[in-house]
């Protein structure tokens, strides 16, 4: 059993290698407004929103998250999104009064998963978000990275990057370059609650969210998967529907092994008409042994811990998350 947050120690990652931009200029929160799906107006000195940054066709170009300054507006994102984000936004600049500075190099960024704020001096100290526990972003100035991790290690467990993808794929977190691509819409992700604000104003895509939004319908979604015969379920493997001569139904987009769960799991894309709870479907891909073989899988809701409350007793669920 993995104890409640309340009662076991801290945890942190370092994203020291996300890309980050500060946005200054007397334009900048109109600007970025008409850019992102969010309301950058909740965006405070400690507290940072989730947004996406769209093209014409409602399509995702980057998964940002945004914090503010008295002067200016700061941006992290995942590091494939260096290059192309800062190109994206400088774009649509035109005659605003808006400057992007790419400051990935200066600033490195530590991820707390805790109730309470770390106690940390010289940081700026962000509330935000990454996963469905309270975490804090730690912005420091790069050169003090590994004094401001040992710090951290004195009072917190280092997360590695393979435990804290398990982690993401068992609360149904997307990921740029897994399930976020340029061929994406937020909605099908599930960033809807997360990163729409339907109430803030035109921006980039907008008609396409918002017309999403009154059908209440997409032609895919993201899912969970679990593997009924617990073998390994791997990216990239095709879904198909076995009762229907193996209609295609989807893709999977990351997979693990899950420790808490107990089961081989994995996210994924399901068409409309497939992606119920408790949908069957057969998973596609070369084996090891470079044979092609069916794996069947189950579709289940998100996060996966909401499984285990129909499958154990509510005492055993506040003690398994």
């Amino acid at each position: 059993m993995t104890p409640p947050l309340q009662t076991r120690r801290s945890a942190f990652l370092d994203l020291s290698g996300r890309a980050k931009l500060r946005v200054t200029g007397n334009n900048r929160l109109r600007f970025l407004n008409g850019q992102i799906t969010n309301d950058v107006r909740k965006a405070g000195e400690t507290v940072a929103i989730e947004a996406c940054v769209l093209n014409a066709k409602g399509k995702m170009n980057a998964h940002i998250f945004i914090s503010a300054a008295p002067d200016c507006f700061w941006i992290d994102a995942d590091p494939e999104l260096r290059e192309t984000l800062s190109a994206r936004l400088e774009r649509y600049v035109i005659a605003d009064d808006v400057q992007i500075e790419d400051v990935t190099d200066r600033f490195s960024i530590f991820h707390v998963l805790s109730l309470t704020a770390p106690n940390l001096s010289d940081c700026r100290i962000v509330s935000v978000r990454r996963f469905t526990e309270p975490g804090w972003d730690i912005w420091r100035d790069g050169a003090v990275h590994d004094a401001v991790s040992e710090q951290l290690l004195s009072t917190c467990d280092l997360l590695d990057s393979a435990a804290a993808d398990t982690m993401r794929i068992e609360q149904g977190i997307p990921r740029w370059g897994r399930e976020l691509t340029e061929e994406i819409i937020p909605i099908e992700a599930n960033l809807e609650e997360r990163t729409i604000d339907y109430e803030k104003g035109c921006y980039i895509g907008q008609e396409v969210i918002s017309r999403i939004k009154m059908s209440g319908q997409t032609n895919k979604r993201l899912c969970g998967l679990i593997s009924l015969g617990d073998i390994p379920l791997k990216a990239d493997m095709k879904l198909a529907v076995t009762s229907a001569k193996g209609k295609e139904a989807g893709w999977i987009t990351s997979a693990t092994r899950s420790d808490r769960i107990g089961k081989e799991i994995a996210l994924c894309y399901v068409k409309r008409g497939f992606n119920d709870s408790g949908s069957k479907l057969d998973a596609f891909g070369p084996q090891d042994s470079g044979s092609v073989t069916a794996i069947q899988v189950e579709v289940t809701p998100l996060p996966f811990y909401l499984r285990l409350f129909h499958e154990i007793s509510p005492d055993e669920s506040e003690e398994k998350y």
